[in-house]
């Protein structure tokens, strides 16, 4: 009767052990799926983060050949445009060219023949007198030298008086032009990336060019609020006319407004200069496509693209008014 009990509890254990292997299988099964499930959802993930990377980029290789090709029908356009204006000009100058001739030809007759006709009958006076065989004085021949000389004085005098006219003309005094200071909110004044040819976008010198005007940038935003919070403190002072206090006031909320502004503005730096760093930086927000280095030169903290830009412009037009 003793080993009956002995036998139940062994096979009891045994039964217990095999239901532990059971649990155990069952619980390594359902891990297996809950990790193929989702190493799969991951796989689609990834594939359709690749489909719409490839499709904004096919996207903008359209765009891009569009525009190109918009170019090259713009640039075929204005050369046939200047071809046909080069043909239209080239002969009215000849024809402009011969009727200058011809004017200038008629003025020099007409000045010979008006100086002729001005010496001959003072001349004839002087010739008629001679059947007389009255000897000329000394007046008389002087008279007559002098009416010979004007033809001959005529054209030293007129060039004469054109090289005093050029010696006498004063030398006109060029303005002196002066640097416009830029404002804090601008980037300072910087030499502009001159682009290779086949380079290709947002390169190494591209992001370190961008990156330098952006740190130059914060440094001089943050040059102007130490200069803000010393001028407040020196000039903090209670004024006993109300009209100074009030200036005062007003001159410092403004300060103070601009200042909160550029802050506004360092902080906006800071997310480029993070961008550049990702290798993020250059491309629109909203669409994908190159923001272009002349507008991130003209705004280095651009995120869109002009067409964007100005569809957001429009947009807040309308609902703000």
């Amino acid at each position: 009767m003793a080993a009956k009990p002995k036998k139940t509890a062994a096979k009891a254990k045994t039964k217990a052990k095999a239901k532990t292997k059971v649990k155990a299988k069952a619980i390594a099964r359902a891990n297996a799926k809950v990790k193929t499930k989702t190493r799969v959802k991951t796989r689609a993930k990834v594939k359709a983060k690749t489909n719409t990377r490839v499709k904004v980029k096919t996207k903008v290789k359209t765009k891009v050949k569009t525009a190109a090709k918009a170019k090259a029908r713009v640039k075929a356009k204005a050369k046939a445009k200047a071809n046909i204006k080069a043909k239209a000009t080239s002969k009215p100058k000849s024809t402009v060219k011969a009727n200058a001739k011809a004017k200038v030809g008629s003025t020099v007759k007409a000045r010979k023949s008006t100086a002729t006709k001005k010496v001959t009958p003072k001349v004839t006076a002087v010739v008629t007198k001679k059947p007389k065989e009255t000897k000329p004085t000394g007046k008389k021949v002087a008279a007559a030298v002098k009416l010979k000389e004007p033809v001959k004085s005529w054209s030293k005098a007129k060039a004469k008086s054109g090289k005093k006219a050029a010696v006498k003309k004063p030398a006109l005094k060029q303005p002196k032009v002066r640097g416009i200071k830029k404002s804090a909110s601008e980037p300072a004044d910087f030499k502009p990336y001159a682009r290779k040819i086949n380079e290709d976008y947002m390169n190494e010198e591209q992001r370190e060019h961008f990156k330098s005007i952006l740190l130059v940038w914060k440094i001089q935003l943050m040059e102007e609020v130490d200069r803000t919070v010393s001028h407040m403190k020196d000039e903090a002072a209670n004024y006993p006319d109300p009209s100074d206090r009030a200036s005062q006031e007003e001159e410092f909320s403004l300060e103070l407004r601009t200042r909160d502004r550029e802050r506004k503005l360092i902080r906006k730096i800071d997310n480029t200069i993070e961008l550049i760093d990702q290798d993020d930086y250059g491309y629109c927000e909203s669409c994908g496509i190159e923001i272009g280095v002349q507008r991130l030169e003209a705004r280095p903290t651009a995120s869109q693209c002009i067409d964007c830009k100005t569809l957001d412009e429009m947009k807040e037009k309308q609902l703000h008014g």
